[in-house]
């Protein structure tokens, strides 16, 4: 884990589909049904919702704001990606992997918490009937971004996958393995286009003519986005 810094993945969320929205609010609202939206943030901000998680089999009403109840899952976790090949990746593919949906599960808090950086020698779902789809989404991922496994990882994935040979390796997101939005400035793979402007607040935003200024953008900070929904300054 020498030199994993969650940052070098990008900060925060980012919307490397380019569909207006950030991806933790995609993937909320592809999983949770029924889906209640905040008005006036064209359908992106998901306000509540049920989501069937797969981690417990169990049925989870989420509320935006409380961060016991729901966690986007990175089903190859970043640390666990760092340590398998993510070292010598440019920021753009760090920053594509970290927000591809293909790795990406609205899941039990707790579970994920739980889970860490863990791999499939170490960590699987406490509901037992989800853990051949897991592990199978796990491979779709660590191919598709050339990742290795350990030994110990290969055998549990392997063991585990001989009882369940019919399961199929989820589809891909269609989302390339390099993104050009929401790269950490200074990185080897470049810089956001805009250059690297920093504001204090959105007071400065506004008179710079930049707001709303979402994840990935050029000068957007934490420190702007009181609801943190990657929009500052709406």
């Amino acid at each position: 884990m020498t030199g994993y810094d969650r940052d070098l993945f990008g900060q925060g969320w980012i919307d490397t589909d380019r569909n207006g929205c950030d991806t933790r609010n995609d993937v909320l609202a592809a999983h949770l049904a029924p889906l209640a939206v905040r008005p006036g943030t064209n359908g992106c901000v998901v306000e509540a919702g049920t989501l069937a998680d797969p981690y417990t089999g169990t049925s989870i009403d989420f509320v935006r704001g409380d961060g016991a109840l729901v966690d986007v899952d990175h089903v190859v976790a970043l640390g666990n990606g760092w340590v398998s090949g993510a070292q010598a990746w440019g920021a753009g593919t760090r920053v594509a992997f970290a927000n591809d949906p293909l790795n990406l599960l609205p899941v039990d808090a707790g579970q994920n918490r739980q889970k860490g950086d863990g791999d499939a020698a170490t960590w699987l779902p406490a509901d037992r009937s989800y853990r051949c789809a897991y592990v199978a989404r796990q491979v779709a991922v660590k191919a598709k971004y050339a990742l290795s496994v350990t030994p110990a990882e290969h055998d549990a994935i392997d063991g585990l996958l001989d009882g369940c040979p019919d399961e199929p390796v989820p589809a891909d997101s269609g989302l390339p393995t390099t993104s050009d939005v929401g790269v950490p400035a200074g990185s080897p793979s470049g810089t956001p286009s805009g250059g690297s402007a920093s504001y204090e607040s959105c007071a400065a935003v506004r008179a710079a003519g930049a707001a709303p200024i979402r994840s990935g953008d050029p000068g957007y900070g934490r420190h702007l986005d009181g609801d943190g929904d990657g929009v500052a300054c709406e």
